[in-house]
């Protein structure tokens, strides 16, 4: 776990310190990605409905 002691915005960018006293910095084409626990690129869960289409 990461816990951020300060951020800075320095233009377009901002900059993160963490407790530790690693830095990371964010620009505006950082992609950044997180991990999950479901792939939202899965299959559908079956107890998901689709909620576009009418009830009967």
């Amino acid at each position: 776990m990461f816990i951020v002691e300060d951020l800075v915005t320095t233009g377009p960018c901002k900059r993160l310190t963490f407790t530790t006293g690693e830095h990371f910095t964010i620009r505006p084409h950082t992609v950044l990605w997180a991990a999950r626990r479901i792939n939202p690129r899965g299959p559908r869960r079956p107890d998901a409905q689709d909620h576009t289409r009418g009830h009967r």
